[in-house]
């Protein structure tokens, strides 16, 4: 449908309808409509950088031509002292767009290791929060196309399995709630586009040029790759083809938890047979981590070294007790019973 005839149907305020005339913005919104194709209602998580509030606009033009109720919510983490300041700027430029952001606050106690993970999984909770109050199941993120570059040598530099070099995805869940990335095919360059167009403005974080941290090495070490002959297309197809191989994976996993193992509503306990074990190890080991998260209530799975670790004492014929991920795991003669960690 053309803008003209999309405006004449649905009344799109002018000054959205004037920033999709620039054909460059057009072309995304074209894009980000097929990958989202989404009918329900939706939260938006915007940070104040050029991903999210690109994400933002085109969020809000969706809405409107869906009919669709939008939530866009900022996220202050509390990590910098400007961090408020910048979270209520960003709410001021948001209302350009005809949007009504709130901003959720991180609280609590901050320890310095590991913090952009911890900040990370925080940002998930009030998020998720948001949505069971609002009962809207959708959650959109900014995630794009170099993000997913990044995810993977950084996951390769810790190790990771198949699951973890591909782990972003259109399409997750958490906690019951649809996690959804339809920039995951734009350039970066163009969601910094669409910011400057539409806002004349976005927030850069000063983390992302800090070489302490891992992400940064990695970017910098993805130009030189690209400077020395690195294909972005063909590096895109490589992961297409880890994603069907980890298709086949998780076909076994799920149909290891559904023949090996056995929920109790009456106790809220996960009981694992001596088969959920004679599997190949990848599908023993996912299926374990799986089932861990679900009863710990998490939204990510424990570290492979811990979980490698628990599987290797199930091999042998004694009891055993442990606790990991926020449950309680014991082995009682050949069944295995988690629990959530009280």
């Amino acid at each position: 449908m053309s803008l003209k005839n999309l405006s004449a149907i649905i009344k799109i305020p002018k000054f959205l309808r004037n920033k999709l005339k620039n054909k460059r913005i057009n072309n995304i919104y074209n894009q980000f409509k097929k990958s989202l194709d989404l009918n329900e209602d939706f939260l938006v998580a915007v940070s104040g950088g050029p991903d999210s509030l690109a994400l933002a606009f085109l969020a809000k033009v969706y809405s409107i031509e869906k009919k669709l109720k939008a939530k866009f919510c900022i996220v202050d983490h509390k990590l910098r002292p400007e961090s408020t300041k910048e979270a209520k700027k960003v709410k001021k430029c948001l209302n350009k767009i005809f949007v009504n952001a709130q901003i959720l606050t991180w609280k609590g106690r901050k320890t310095s290791k590991n913090i952009q993970s911890k900040a990370r999984e925080a940002r998930y909770q009030l998020l998720i929060k948001k949505t069971k109050k609002t009962k809207i199941y959708n959650i959109l993120v900014g995630h794009h196309k170099d993000d997913l570059f990044e995810n993977f040598f950084i996951r390769m530099t810790r190790g990771s399995g198949l699951k973890g070099l591909i782990s972003l995805d259109k399409k997750a869940k958490i906690d019951n709630i649809n996690l959804l990335r339809p920039l995951l095919d734009q350039k970066k360059s163009d969601l910094v586009f669409i910011s400057k167009v539409v806002f004349g403005f976005y927030i850069e974080d000063p983390s992302n040029i800090n070489e302490k941290y891992q992400r940064i090495k990695i970017r910098g070490f993805i130009k030189q790759l690209q400077k020395n002959g690195l294909d972005n297309n063909k590096f895109l197809k490589t992961i297409e083809n880890l994603k069907s191989s980890n298709k086949v994976i998780d076909f076994y996993v799920n149909e290891n938890l559904t023949k090996n193992s056995s929920f109790s509503e009456k106790s809220s306990k996960l009981f694992l047979n001596k088969l959920f074990f004679q599997q190949p190890h990848e599908v023993v080991f996912r299926s374990l981590s799986e089932s861990v998260r679900l009863i710990g209530k998490k939204y990510y799975s424990v570290r492979g070294k811990k979980l490698e670790r628990l599987i290797s004492n199930f091999e042998n014929n004694y009891p055993f007790k442990a606790t990991l991920g926020g449950c309680i795991i014991e082995k009682i003669n050949q069944t295995v019973i988690i629990s959530e960690e009280n």
